[in-house]
C-alpha cells in the first residue's frame, strides 16, 4: 500500500480530464470502498493522461494508481464518517482554480471548452464530486497528522539508518538577508511616466496604435516580450495588485483605463474580454525614473541602519522589520528563502549579489548598493551573509533542517499507515481480480477478502 497521500498526487489526478475530452474505455466497477465505487476507466484513464504529459509510466503503473484511488475514496468515507466538511465555497474555489490554470495554458477559456467540447460550467459540474473527495482525502490526512512531531533524537535516529553511502552532495549554500528600500522618484519623472500613458491612451483611443504594439515597444514590464503586456486575471487573486484588479474591473471590453498607479509604477490597461470574476487584459507599464539625488538619498539612510547592525544595536531581524520595504521579507527576518529554506546555492542568486558575497566574510553587512529587482525597480540594499557551507557530504551538524524534515514526513507515513491499518477492518472491500498480482495492494486485498466473507 502506498504510505502516504501526498498533496501533489491528489491534484494530479484532479487534473486532466479539464484539459481533454473523456476517453472511451472499457467500462466496469473494478473495486468498491464502503460506498464508494472505482471504474476501470478511472485507473486507465489516468495512465494514458500522464503519457500525455510524456510522463515515464512503470510496468505496473496500473496498481500505482489504483492504489491511489483506493486510499482516496477510503479517506474520503472516513471524513464523511469523523463529519470532517468541505464547503461549498472551498470546491467552488478550487475548481476555478483549475479552470483558470488550464485556460491560461490552452489561450483562454474559449480554446478550453472548443478542447473539452463542454463549457465552463459543464466541466466543473462534471467534476464537482471527484473534487469535494479530494479535498475531503486531504482534510483527513491533515487531521490524522496534524499532532505529528520531530524530536532531535527521532532525526538522528532516522539518519543513523541510511547508508552513508547513500547520502546527497550537497554544493556550497548560503544563507543571505536584504534589507530593501525603493528611493523615491522626482515629480518631473513621475509627471513624465504619467504624461507617456496619457499619450500611448490617446493613440489607442484614436486607433492609430495598438496596445500590444505599443506595450511591447515601451512597457516596463520584464514579461511584456513574452506575452505582449497580455495576461489572465481574477478578482478574487491575491496576487495581483489591488488597484491593478480595481482598475481593470471597472472597464468595459475593449475599453481602455485613465493612467493609474500601482506599486510597481503607472500603468493603462485595456480590457480585452471579461467573464464575471475572470478577464484577459493588456497594460503598459511605466516605472518613472530614478536619478542619483533619489538613490544617494535611500544609501545614505541604509548607511545609518548598517552602523546600527554593526554596533549591535538591533537585529538584522529587528532592521528588516523596522526599515525594509520588502514585504515578503519581513515575514522572514529579511532572510532570502528557496526550495530548502533559507539555503541557497549560487545559481539561485543574481549576478550582482554572487559578486558582492564573494568578497564577504560570513556575518559581515555589506555597504548599501542600488540594484534592480525582479520587477525593474530601482533599490538600494544592504546584504546580511549569515552563513556559508562547503561542498560536502550531507550530516547532521549542517543539515539538521533538511533531515529533520524528511525524518517528520517519514513519521507522518508511518502515522498514516497505522491509522490506515486501524480503520480497514471497518470498511466494506471489493477489488477485481484484474489487480490480483499488484504486489501493493497485498493489504487491500487481505481486508477485501474478509469482507467478502
Amino acid at each position: 500500500m502506498t504510505r502516504i497521500l501526498s498533496f501533489l498526487a491528489l491534484v494530479l489526478l484532479s487534473l486532466p480530464a479539464f484539459a481533454q475530452p473523456q476517453k472511451v474505455v472499457a467500462d466496469k466497477i473494478v473495486a468498491i470502498v464502503g460506498d464508494k465505487i472505482i471504474l476501470r476507466s478511472d485507473v486507465y484513464n489516468e495512465i494514458q493522461d500522464r503519457q500525455r504529459r510524456n510522463e515515464e509510466i512503470p510496468a505496473n503503473a496500473n496498481c500505482a494508481i489504483i492504489d491511489q484511488i483506493l486510499l482516496i475514496k477510503a479517506m474520503t468515507l472516513q471524513a464523511e464518517k469523523d463529519s470532517v466538511i468541505v464547503s461549498d465555497d472551498e470546491i467552488e474555489a478550487d475548481l476555478d482554480n483549475k479552470i483558470r490554470y488550464y485556460a491560461s495554458n490552452y489561450g483562454g477559456k474559449e480554446a478550453l471548452e472548443e478542447i473539452a467540447g463542454k463549457t465552463v460550467y459543464q466541466l466543473k459540474e462534471d467534476f464537482r464530486a471527484s473534487t469535494k473527495e479530494m479535498m475531503l482525502a486531504k482534510k483527513m490526512q491533515e487531521t490524522v497528522v496534524q499532532n505529528v512531531k520531530i524530536t532531535p533524537q527521532e532525526a538522528k535516529a532516522y539518519w543513523d539508518k541510511i547508508p552513508k553511502d547513500s547520502l546527497p552532495f550537497y554544493e556550497s549554500e548560503v544563507e543571505i538577508g536584504e534589507i530593501v528600500i525603493y528611493p523615491k522618484a522626482s515629480r518631473d519623472f513621475e509627471k513624465l511616466a504619467q504624461d507617456e500613458l496619457n499619450d500611448y491612451r490617446s493613440q489607442i483611443d484614436a486607433k492609430t496604435a495598438k496596445i500590444e504594439t505599443l506595450a511591447s515597444l515601451y512597457s516596463d514590464d520584464p514579461g511584456v516580450k513574452t506575452n505582449g503586456g497580455q495576461y489572465t486575471i481574477n478578482r478574487t487573486e491575491k496576487t495581483w495588485d489591488p488597484s491593478f484588479i480595481q482598475a481593470a474591473f471597472r472597464l468595459k471590453e475593449g475599453q481602455v483605463s485613465p493612467v493609474f498607479k500601482s506599486k510597481f509604477g503607472y500603468h493603462i490597461i485595456q480590457m480585452v474580454t471579461r467573464a464575471g470574476d475572470d478577464a484577459v487584459v493588456r497594460h503598459i507599464l511605466r516605472i518613472p525614473r530614478i536619478t542619483d539625488p533619489e538613490t544617494n538619498q535611500a544609501v545614505a539612510k541604509l548607511d545609518s541602519v548598517r552602523a546600527l547592525l554593526i554596533a549591535g544595536k538591533m537585529t538584522f531581524g529587528e532592521a528588516s522589520i523596522k526599515f525594509g520595504e520588502d514585504q515578503n521579507a519581513k515575514f522572514t527576518g529579511g532572510l532570502k528563502q528557496g526550495q530548502n529554506g533559507t539555503y541557497l546555492t549560487i545559481d539561485q542568486l543574481d549576478k550582482d549579489l554572487v559578486l558582492m558575497l564573494d568578497k564577504m566574510a560570513v556575518g559581515e553587512f555589506s555597504r548599501p548598493v542600488s540594484f534592480l529587482d525582479d520587477s525593474r525597480k530601482t533599490g538600494v540594499r544592504i546584504v546580511y551573509l549569515k552563513s556559508r557551507t562547503e561542498p560536502h557530504r550531507e550530516n547532521m551538524k549542517d543539515d539538521y533542517s533538511r533531515i529533520a524534515a524528511r525524518a517528520l514526513e517519514y513519521k507522518k507515513q508511518e502515522a498514516i499507515e497505522k491509522w490506515f491499518n486501524s480503520k480497514l477492518p471497518n470498511y466494506y472491500i471489493q477489488i477485481d481480480p484484474e489487480f490480483a498480482d499488484c504486489p501493493n495492494l497485498t493489504t487491500w486485498f487481505k481486508y477485501a477478502v474478509a469482507s467478502a466473507q
